[in-house]
């Protein structure tokens, strides 16, 4: 049974760089429930990459820190497929670390506003610019994390960046239903095991605690983040929208683990 009827469906992918992406999962089950999976990419390199990985996909270029790129690629996107889009995953975060973590309140306006424009602002522009090419069914899903209220040093200011994604989607909907019934929703994970990861400082050892922490004692999968996607993207979750769908294996009750207290107050 085709329980998630995405068979033939035309998705678009936003922020695939390599095999580890969650971007890259979630293509890989859109692929295996029959849909077409478009991507759009960062760069030359990054095409290549996906060429390699999703070979006869159709792959396209844009730097979406440039508003000029999202109306081409658009448009680029247009000339190249018959009828309408179905759903878009946006799967984009960026924040400049060259410097290394600094306190919170040490954050450079200039690299604050960068990762808005980048990780939350795009979403908003890609939108605005996709929506004569969207099915007025269509699905929109972005990429989150599992608690913006929690103040890990090592995340810097990613956390109130995604605050603010998460905080569009609502508007987006609002705005969008007064002329379709696309819906938006994010899906927001616990911690993963992505090639982004790997560059913060200290991942591992909270990636390690957050395992323990999980009621299952095992790691979330960036399959299962996939999972979760596609359903979203399907039209089985079509009463849901505005919503932002948290999966952290019961992480985020479970932080006075008796086995875990007993170890700091030993």
């Amino acid at each position: 049974m085709d329980f998630l009827q995405l068979s033939d469906k035309k998705i678009i992918i936003f922020g695939l760089a390599n095999r580890k992406s969650v971007a890259c999962a979630i293509a890989r089950v859109l692929q295996e429930a029959g849909a077409e999976v478009i991507h759009i990419v960062r760069s030359r390199a990054r095409k290549e990459t996906a060429g390699k990985l999703f070979p006869g996909s159709r792959i396209f270029t844009c730097d979406v820190e440039n508003e000029e790129n999202i109306a081409r690629v658009k448009e680029e996107v247009a000339a190249s497929v018959n009828g309408k889009i179905h759903g878009i995953v946006h799967s984009i975060a960026f924040a400049n670390y060259a410097d290394g973590f600094k306190p919170f309140h040490e954050t450079s306006k200039k690299d604050f506003l960068q990762a808005v424009d980048i990780s939350c602002f795009s979403l908003i522009s890609i939108c605005k610019h996709f929506r004569e090419l969207l099915d007025g069914n269509g699905s929109i899903v972005t990429i989150s994390i599992s608690t913006t209220r929690m103040a890990a040093e090592n995340y810097g200011y990613m956390a109130p960046v995604k605050a603010a994604l998460e905080s569009s989607l609502c508007f987006l909907a609002k705005s969008f239903s007064g002329f379709s019934k696309v819906r938006f929703n994010a899906v927001c994970p616990g911690l993963l095991k992505t090639s982004a990861s790997a560059g913060i400082p200290g991942y591992v050892d909270s990636y390690l605690y957050a395992e323990k922490l999980t009621l299952r004692k095992k790691g979330l999968q960036t399959q299962e983040v996939a999972n979760i996607a596609a359903f979203l993207l399907s039209d089985r979750s079509s009463a849901i929208t505005a919503q932002t769908i948290v999966a952290d294996g019961g992480m985020g009750i479970n932080y006075f683990d008796a086995d875990i207290v007993s170890k700091v107050v030993a």
